[in-house]
């Protein structure tokens, strides 16, 4: 590859990396360039580690005939994801501190590395890169970005290919690092702040004191007899029992479009908005009837395993609230406020002493629209806080009987 050349693709990776292309677009582009200019390339991937809480990276793969794969790789601290990383070239160049590794594809080096057979099948020889962060470059388990490189042609690569990689995958890391960047900054700020409010900080909302006027659905809930849990059970259980009930419940919020803003020990605090309230409504609504339904499976299989069980109790409350950001210079929480959000936190203190598992104030009763038939009042009670009494209710539980 001559200099033009190389100027050419290394000003494609500056322009894709600048862009904001995806690291999948980036690795695919790069390879068939590459391949045009005439490295003789039959695959190519790129691994990096990322900040993720379920997962610790990413792969992406190309092939000659153009097909990409993309997926993520879990641990490899344990298990048999351990043993293939202990056994792979990455972990020979972090251990020797050599930039690359080159083999001839042979029965020896598919035993030295098995590996091999995943990342370059058809190929008759095999390059593996690391390229290192410095300290104040590294995020987490993201130290670096790993790439390898295989060609089928008889001969393999020549000494001239080996110096193209050196020179091209650099940049290509680069821009890769910087597209994985941008993902870890997506994931956390929807991770730790919600997934509408993190996608607003990325827009650009970050200003304090900046709020807009909405109407929501407010959801409100905790556990029951979490207290009671907390005191009699051993510390080492408390954290996967928050953590059982809080997967059941955020995900029935999440599949039905609502947004948990908060997780206060045991409770969630969430809002389901919509252009029509009516919907909001009945998103809440069925978003609560698939938290039960989890949450009786959950009971079964921590109750077969001898471990303590709970519930959930739940207030729904439709009203006006303040969403943005509040707080002080230095530590900023985007969040909703107002009297609603007091008020539904009000209601679902009340599941208690009136014995019910889910309260819905008449704001919420009124807004349900054509659900609101599925709703039956408990009568009127005091919120401590609150100036005025209010009409409560509670799912009928003669509705689906009566509807079939």
């Amino acid at each position: 590859m001559d200099d033009a050349q190389f100027a050419e693709l290394a000003g494609w990776i500056a322009d894709a990396g600048l862009a904001g292309e995806g690291e999948p677009e980036m690795v695919s582009g790069f390879c068939t360039r590459a391949v045009a200019l005439g490295l003789p390339l039959a695959r190519g991937s790129v691994l990096i580690d990322t900040l993720h809480p379920l997962y610790e990276g990413h792969f992406f793969g190309w092939r000659a005939d153009g097909q990409m794969t993309q997926r993520e790789y879990g641990s490899s601290r344990e298990g048999e994801g351990a043993e293939r990383w202990l056994r792979s070239p990455f972990y020979r160049l972090l251990q020797s501190r050599e930039p690359l590794l080159r083999r001839r594809v042979t029965d020896e080096s598919r035993a030295e590395f098995p590996s091999i057979a995943d990342l370059a099948p058809d190929a008759t020889e095999f390059v593996a890169m690391v390229h290192r962060f410095k300290a104040q470059g590294i995020i987490g388990e993201m130290d670096c970005v790993y790439s390898s490189w295989g060609t089928d042609r008889a001969e393999g690569f020549s000494d001239v290919d080996i110096t193209d990689l050196e020179r091209l995958v650099p940049l290509l890391a680069l821009a890769v690092k910087s597209a994985s960047l941008t993902r870890i900054a997506r994931t956390l700020a929807e991770t730790y702040l919600g997934r509408d409010p993190g996608r607003r900080v990325l827009a650009g909302g970050i200003m304090r004191g900046v709020a807009d006027r909405i109407e929501s659905v407010l959801w409100f809930s905790d556990l029951r007899g979490y207290t009671r849990i907390t005191d009699t059970s051993p510390p080492e259980h408390v954290i996967p029992l928050l953590n059982d009930y809080a997967d059941a419940i955020i995900s029935a919020i999440h599949a039905h479009g609502g947004d948990v803003l908060k997780l206060i020990g045991d409770g969630t605090l969430a809002i389901f908005t919509a252009e029509d309230r009516e919907q909001a409504c009945r998103a809440a609504l069925a978003a609560a009837a698939q938290a039960r339904i989890s949450l009786a499976e959950l009971n079964c299989r921590r109750t077969a395993d001898g471990l303590p069980t709970t519930d959930m109790y739940l207030a729904l409350h439709f009203g006006a609230v303040f969403y943005g950001n509040i707080g002080s210079r230095e530590r900023l929480d985007f969040t909703v406020v107002g009297p609603a959000v007091n008020e539904v936190s009000r209601i679902a203190a009340l599941c208690r002493s009136i014995e019910q598992p889910i309260l819905l104030s008449a704001d919420f009763a009124a807004a349900a629209g054509k659900a609101r038939e599925r709703l039956v009042s408990v009568g009127r009670y005091a919120l401590r806080g609150v100036s005025h009494a209010q009409e409560l209710f509670t799912l009928d539980p003669t509705w689906r009987e009566r509807s079939e």
